[in-house]
């Protein structure tokens, strides 16, 4: 009754990050990828998603405090960053990244800082769900393998 109840939350959850347009449906097809043979798959992808991402933002935010900003190195953390927001489906991070994109073109650092602050804005809410999500996954999982284990007692118990 209790997986049920999780399941239920998770797809909730999930879907309330796609409503509120966190998420897009290249989400759908990484959830797609998690089978019972890598159950933590989607928890993998998640935490190499947001330990590249608060590496990238910290090196943004460290080339923006320079006096005269090398708007070259932040292309390059930007597009990968706007990558693997792509990659992961986190629909208003990539559009946050081009806005970032777009005003480093101009070489208007104003706008880079503006844009800067609203990424690092939509990370703080994107990661706080991602820690969620990982947390139901999880406790998913742990209900799993307890049933499995107790289904083994039941058959060695019963042999």
């Amino acid at each position: 009754m209790a997986l049920l109840a999780l399941k239920a939350q998770l797809s909730a959850f999930v879907q309330s990050m796609f409503d509120e347009g966190l998420l897009d449906g290249q989400f759908i097809q990484i959830q797609a990828l998690q089978d019972e043979t890598n159950p933590n798959f989607i928890a993998e992808v998640i935490t190499s998603f947001c330990n590249d991402a608060e590496r990238i933002i910290t090196e943004l935010n460290k080339y923006m405090t320079q006096q005269n900003v090398d708007f070259s190195k932040l292309e390059s953390c930007v597009h990968q960053l706007k990558g693997s927001s792509s990659s992961i489906g986190a629909h208003r991070l990539k559009l946050a990244c081009a806005d970032l994109q777009q005003a480093f073109d101009e070489k208007n650092k104003g706008g880079c800082l503006k844009a800067l602050n609203i990424i690092t804005r939509e990370y703080c809410i994107l990661g706080g769900k991602f820690e969620t999500l990982i947390q139901l996954e999880k406790s998913i999982l742990a209900i799993k393998s307890n049933q499995q284990q107790q289904g083994s007692y039941h058959i060695a118990k019963s042999t």
